[in-house]
Formats: C-alpha cells, sequence, structure tokens
C-alpha cells in the first residue's frame, strides 16, 4: 500500500509540473530588400507574439544585436578592458568607421495597428506597450527597419577572412524571451543567446548573382541541388533581383549566409533529412568532399542514441569566424584540415540537440549547451572514426584539472558574460560542463545514464529547460538523489582528490582498504581491485545523500557495498573477503570517468603506479 500511495505522489507530482510549465509563443513573417552596394538591407517585420504566461505584460524588448558593432559598444568596452580579450575581437570595433558599423535603426513599431513608444539601449530596444498583453491572448508587433551588416568581427557580418560575402547572423530584431524568472533582455556582450520558440516565414530579395543558404526549408524552388541558385523562382520585379522564400517551423532563431561562389552538395540520412554543404570550392576547401560522409555517419549515430533530429533539413555553410551554431544550420570557417573540418561540423550539429531542441538560457546554463554538445561530439567522433578510447571525454578532464590548479576557476553557475576571463569561461563550459556528463555516467551506471539522455530528449525538446530540469529527469530514471552532484560540481569550485591510504587488518581471510577524501567534494567510488590471478572485482561505495546506489558497470564481478560512506567522514574502511597476499593492485574507477585532480595516489601500491609512468 505505501508504494502504490508513493506511486500515486509521483504521478501528481509530475502531473503538476506539466501542467506549471509554458513558454511564449512567436511567428515572424519578414521581407528583406538587400542592398549589397551599401551592406544595407530594408526590412519589414510582421511579428505574432503569444503570451502564455499567466502574467500581463505592460513591457516587451526587442535584441538589436549588429548595434553592438559600434565604437563605444558594450561588446567593444568588454573586449578592450578584460585580462584576455578574444583575438577575433581585441580593439578592431573601436576602429570601424561609419559604413564598416552595423546598425538595426527602427523605422516604425505599432502593436495590433497602435503607435508604441520605444528606446533604443545599446542593443536592446525597450518598448512600452499602449495596452497591456493579456495573458493567453495574441497582438501583432509590425515594424519597418533598416540594418546595415558591419565589416566580419564576430559571428555576423561581411567579407570573412577567407572571403565570404554575407554572414547573416543576429541580423533582425528580435524578440527577448520572457519565462518563469522574467524577462531575459540580455545586452550582446560576446556571448550566446536564447530565443523564442516559433515559426520564420523569411522572404529575401538579393542581387541574382548570389546564392543563399541557411535556416529553413526553401519554398520556391522545384528541388535543392547542384545548380540550385539557377532553380530559384524569381519573383522580384527588378529584374537583377532573386527572391528566395525559406519557412522554419518551432524553432528559436534564424540564420543565413550568402556569397556568388558557393559549391552547393548534399547528402541524405536513413531517414530522410537532407544535408546540404556551402562552400568556395579552391584549393582551401580540397576536404569538404571528404568530410560529408562523416557527416552523415555523425548524425546517424547521434539520432540512434541521443534523440532523432526531427528537422527535414540541416545546412553546413562556409562563413562565420570559426563555429558558430544556429536552428538547422550553422556556419564554420573552412580552411582546415580534414580533421578539423570534421570536428568542428560535428560539434555545430550537436548543438541541434543541445540549444537547438533542448533550448536551455545559454547566458544562464551555458555549460548545458557547450559541455553537453561536447560530450555527444566526443562520443560521436570516437565512433565514426573507430577509435574506441578508453574514455573519449579524457581531454575535457585534462583542460578542467588545469583550470582547478590555475587558481582561476569559477562556478558553474556564473552568467556567462561575467566571467573574469574568456580562458576561464572557455575551459568552464566546454571542458567541465563534458565533465559533469561523464561523472554522472560514472554515479549512475552506463545504462542508466543512456536512459537518462534519451529521457530528457524526449521530455524537454522543443522547450527552455534548466540545470534543475536535467536533474529532475535523471533523478526519476536514476532513482538517485542528485542535489549533491549539482550543488557541488555546478554551484561551487570543490574538487574531488581521493586517495588509498593502505591495507589494515581485518577479519581472517580478508583485507581491510583504508581510504581518505582529501578534495571538498564528495563522491561514491569505484575500486577496483586486480588479483595476481588476473581477476578483477568491482566494489562500489555509494554517497549516504545519494539514497541509493547504481546497479551495473561494464565490470562483470560488481558488488556494491551496503554501508554508504557519508560525507562528512574523512576516512572509510572498506572490508573485502580477499586475502591480501593475492592481490595485485587496487585502483579508484580505472575508467577515469571521476576527475580525481590528483591520480597518483588512486592505486596502490604506489609502486605500480610509478611503473605505469615510467613505461
Amino acid at each position: 500500500m505505501k508504494y502504490i500511495k508513493f506511486l500515486l505522489f509521483t504521478f501528481l507530482i509530475n502531473q503538476a509540473f506539466s501542467q506549471s510549465y509554458w513558454q511564449q509563443k512567436v511567428s515572424y513573417t519578414m521581407d528583406i530588400d538587400f542592398d549589397e552596394t551599401k551592406h544595407q538591407f530594408k526590412g519589414k517585420q510582421k511579428l505574432m507574439y503569444t503570451n502564455n504566461s499567466p502574467d500581463e505584460l505592460n513591457k516587451v524588448f526587442y535584441h538589436l544585436y549588429f548595434n553592438a558593432f559600434q565604437p563605444g559598444s558594450m561588446m567593444d568596452v568588454r573586449s578592450r578592458t578584460i585580462a584576455d580579450p578574444d583575438r577575433r575581437v581585441g580593439d578592431r570595433i573601436s576602429k570601424l568607421k561609419p559604413e564598416e558599423e552595423g546598425f538595426q535603426k527602427i523605422n516604425s513599431l505599432k502593436m495590433n495597428g497602435k503607435d508604441v513608444t520605444y528606446k533604443v539601449v545599446g542593443t536592446i530596444l525597450e518598448v512600452t506597450l499602449p495596452e497591456p498583453i493579456k495573458s493567453g491572448s495574441t497582438v501583432t508587433f509590425d515594424m519597418d527597419f533598416l540594418g546595415q551588416v558591419p565589416v566580419q568581427i564576430r559571428r555576423s557580418g561581411r567579407n570573412n577572412k577567407e572571403g565570404i560575402d554575407y554572414s547573416m547572423t543576429q541580423w533582425y530584431p528580435k524578440m527577448s524571451e520572457y519565462d518563469k524568472e522574467g524577462w531575459h533582455a540580455n545586452p550582446y556582450i560576446g556571448r550566446e543567446f536564447h530565443g523564442v520558440w516559433g515559426d520564420f516565414d523569411v522572404t529575401i530579395h538579393m542581387n541574382n548573382k548570389y546564392t543563399i543558404g541557411g535556416t529553413g526549408n526553401l519554398q520556391n524552388s522545384d528541388g535543392i541541388g547542384k545548380g540550385y541558385s539557377d532553380k530559384v523562382v524569381a519573383i522580384n520585379n527588378s529584374k537583377s533581383k532573386l527572391t528566395w522564400h525559406f519557412v522554419a517551423k518551432n524553432v528559436h532563431d534564424f540564420a543565413w549566409a550568402a556569397d556568388p561562389d558557393y559549391t552547393h552538395d548534399t547528402k541524405t540520412l536513413s531517414n530522410g533529412t537532407k544535408l546540404h554543404f556551402f562552400y568556395q570550392k579552391d584549393s582551401n576547401t580540397v576536404h569538404w568532399d571528404a568530410c560529408q560522409q562523416l557527416t552523415v555517419d555523425a548524425f546517424e549515430f547521434l539520432n540512434k542514441k541521443y534523440g532523432e533530429y526531427p528537422y527535414a533539413q540541416y545546412t553546413i555553410i562556409q562563413g562565420g569566424d570559426g563555429g558558430m551554431e544556429y536552428p538547422m544550420a550553422t556556419l564554420i570557417t573552412g580552411h582546415r584540415s580534414l580533421n578539423s573540418l570534421v570536428g568542428v561540423i560535428v560539434h555545430e550539429a550537436v548543438h541541434s540537440w543541445y540549444q537547438g531542441m533542448m533550448a536551455t538560457n545559454e547566458a544562464l546554463y551555458p555549460w548545458m549547451d557547450e559541455g553537453f554538445t561536447c560530450y555527444a561530439q566526443n562520443d560521436a567522433t570516437n565512433y565514426i572514426y573507430k577509435k574506441n578510447a578508453l574514455n573519449p571525454h579524457a581531454g575535457a578532464h585534462r583542460g578542467y584539472h588545469f583550470l582547478v590548479k590555475s587558481g582561476e576557476q569559477e562556478p558553474l553557475s556564473t552568467h556567462a558574460d561575467h566571467y573574469k576571463k574568456n580562458r576561464t569561461y572557455g575551459i568552464s563550459v566546454y571542458n567541465k560542463g563534458e565533465v559533469f556528463l561523464d561523472q554522472l555516467d560514472y554515479v549512475v551506471g552506463e545504462e542508466t545514464f543512456k536512459k537518462i539522455m534519451l529521457e530528457y530528449y524526449r521530455q524537454w525538446r522543443f522547450k527552455h529547460p534548466t540545470d534543475k530540469d536535467f536533474k529532475r529527469v535523471a533523478e526519476r530514471v536514476s532513482g538517485l538523489e542528485l542535489d549533491w552532484y549539482l550543488e557541488q560540481f555546478v554551484g561551487t569550485t570543490n574538487h574531488i582528490d581521493y586517495s588509498i591510504e593502505g591495507f589494515e587488518k581485518c577479519e581472517k581471510n580478508s583485507t581491510a582498504i583504508k581510504l581518505k577524501r582529501i578534495g571538498d567534494m564528495p563522491m561514491p567510488l569505484d575500486i577496483v581491485v586486480t588479483l595476481k590471478d588476473g581477476t578483477v572485482k568491482v566494489y562500489n561505495i555509494p554517497l549516504t545523500i545519494m539514497r541509493g546506489a547504481k546497479t551495473q558497470t561494464k565490470y562483470a564481478d560488481f558488488t556494491v557495498v551496503t554501508e554508504d560512506w557519508p560525507w562528512t567522514n574523512p576516512t572509510f574502511i572498506l572490508c573485502i573477503e580477499v586475502n591480501e597476499k593475492d592481490i595485485e593492485k587496487v585502483e579508484i574507477d580505472p575508467s577515469l570517468r571521476m576527475s580525481d585532480l590528483e591520480r597518483a595516489n588512486n592505486v596502490f601500491p604506489r609502486k605500480v603506479v610509478e611503473d605505469e609512468e615510467g613505461k
């Protein structure tokens, strides 16, 4: 009866949770007339905004990202005053001439036909509404605007270093997100993005010498293939321009790029999704042919292990200043070795899951975006290259350890724009974020971890999950309490360091292994005992605060120790029914998934470590 009551309670809690979640919805219709002689475009934007929140809204906020590329902007000042500026930015914004700057100027804005009051504050448009947007209602905003494409500096812009004419990202006035935490009208300092889920209908009129690729499905074409631009139906009155009409459903951003010299190739996945490749074919892009099948292999792997990519197309475009993800598309620099090219393509493609579908607020949870992506990326590349690495995520652990030892670590809960150094931000959100998942695999067990990632996909795709939402999925699937893990690894800079202190006397024909916690962060331990006859025995010591233990590992002889380790106790005695004289080696986590800072004290006898390191 108690178990039935528990199940009913859990069901009611889950029902209440599902009913309490809400998110806003947008529907953009944009008509863009592009003038490549001035690097400017006139835009008409109709935005239908649905307020699914329980609140009345008296204000709204738009992002005007191009305004960051003006001397004296917050991005400019931050780049010139941070200890280690991004080399792509440096002081370049401060030196822009007026015709090289970026801007988004609002010529008019109405809500339901009525004028609104608005003010431009850097990269944010503050809008005071003529009447509140009531809960559950939909309103229409009509905007006329003028944009100027800046010289390519960071992600967006014209004439990038590889000669791509236009990288059109963060290019339109974009409604800010409002959720249970309020408005997220973050100024554009240089980090990542957050957007409202919705639909895009975008029409672009542009000189007919250009080929365009990007988010969405092209509507006015009889099929995409070789000679892509020749198949576009020109409906613009000007004979010098073609009209490109794209539609994207259920995404939170729209990006595109244009160049007169693009080659366009395609590949098709087994589920029918079409991959598009846009690049300038020359001596610097000789690996763009070989990378395409490897990209297919990566997508097929990701579809099986992390949930299926749901859109009809994905586009890989040469452009930008490195690699940056957008819904249904990425812009990457293309002058790379094959390994580098495949690496950046797979990384950005994985973002279609982590931030593309599970759309965390990248300003607040950048480690869930980049770290989760790095984890799946290294998982995928280990598969497609058939590396069979002991731990494909070992590099992330090394990066994280470097940061801890540098003394510059900040909690993962730090807002993306407020990290003191770019290096600290990068190692934290990419490496430590990846380690977060690798360690979770260690804590809950491999098969349970796989189920967690698929359940996260099932519950949270096309939504805005937080770290606590992910934790609750992991807890429900594993049956463990994981507050401690999030609090310690995300909310603090505590590190892990355990030591095997040696053997002690125990019962007859048994051995007592003395363990010590040196670091401040507690973890459950896998103790692997190798006998002289080659037998391997594994003992798992759970933490009391887990309220349970993992039920399996990759090791066959796996025993969960019945006595938990209270985190307050600095030492623990593990008594095993093995004679000390039969033991060859004892090691803490030889899978290397637990990010112990000093691995030299994880093995006993110590001489074994010295011998292994000397080989």
